[in-house]
């Protein structure tokens, strides 16, 4: 079965052999592993909220369906999966930069989060997040980090050829703390590209792995 924008739901035909989706999800939905018979596969754009993306082959085994990443992607998010993300506006609650921040320097530069798999080894352990940025005319720009409740926010600023950056953070998340240490989590884990992590979806959750599904992906925050 072929899945295209917009299609969740069940459809006739199942069980199938291959379900293959030409749009990105960020939780597989449960149709397609119950619709796919077992040792069939599921091969889908998958990416979190933060960032990143990369396809999932994922082998069902009753209801259950497991299996590794194998390259990069870029594809347009599952119509009914598209979040509605608060505004900047909601964060700041009308007070000018740095509101109610606390301020601190930091020596990972902002640059260093911005890659494809960097971004989706962060996004694994930041649920609930998501960023911007605004560029200014010098070459410099902040990198701005948010979550959905629009409880915490952080800015960290990049100025070319700097060795540290100013950071400020507000809200009981400490978004920027939790990104270096997802960061420095991959770093730590000799920088595994997408093909080291898997993802396991069962009994209505989604885990993500690195190497094993014994060795899942840490939470951080």
């Amino acid at each position: 079965m072929i899945v295209g924008d917009g299609r969740l739901g069940y459809a006739g035909g199942a069980p199938y052999d291959r379900v293959i989706a030409t749009c990105s999800v960020g939780e597989v939905p449960r149709a397609w592993v119950d619709q796919t018979r077992s040792g069939g596969l599921i091969v889908a754009p998958w990416g979190t909220l933060y960032g990143g993306e990369a396809i999932v082959r994922l082998t069902v085994d009753g209801g259950t369906a497991s299996g590794r990443f194998t390259r990069s992607s870029a594809f347009m998010r599952l119509r009914q999966q598209r979040p509605d993300l608060p505004r900047h506006d909601a964060y700041l609650n009308g007070h000018e930069w740095p509101a109610d921040g606390t301020r601190s320097t930091t020596t990972l530069s902002p640059a260093e989060v911005g890659g494809w798999v960097e971004q989706f080894a962060i996004g694994l352990q930041m649920s609930g997040a998501f960023w911007s940025v605004e560029r200014y005319d010098d070459g410099t720009y902040t990198l701005w980090t948010y979550s959905t409740d629009t409880e915490s926010w952080a800015s960290a600023d990049y100025e070319p050829g700097a060795d540290s950056f100013a950071v400020v953070q507000a809200g009981p998340r400490r978004l920027w703390d939790e990104t270096e240490a997802a960061y420095y989590w991959w770093h730590g884990q000799e920088r595994p590209g997408f093909d080291r992590f898997g993802l396991t979806v069962a009994d209505g959750m989604e885990r993500a792995w690195l190497d094993s599904p014994d060795h899942p992906v840490p939470a951080v925050g």
